[in-house]
């Protein structure tokens, strides 16, 4: 099982839309709103690192209003 976090920068009044898009991707089992340099931290859980990419690159960056995504995979 791979975990990975992926923090979204939202196009302003975006958040809770993409919110509700992120959370209807497989793989993503979490999504919060958060405050700081990005808006919202999405938490996957797949088996393998491509799925990651996949969700990440593909998935959640795919979503009109998403100005950028930064993927931080857990180590342990």
């Amino acid at each position: 099982m791979v975990t990975a976090y992926v923090m979204v920068k939202a196009n302003t009044g975006e958040a809770d839309r993409l919110k509700s898009s992120i959370l209807d991707i497989d793989g993503v089992v979490d999504a919060h709103i958060v405050a700081g340099d990005v808006d919202l931290v999405a938490k996957l859980d797949v088996d393998s690192t491509p799925e990651v990419k996949e969700i990440a690159a593909d998935g959640i960056q795919g979503i009109e209003g998403v100005e950028g995504t930064q993927t931080y995979i857990a180590m342990d």
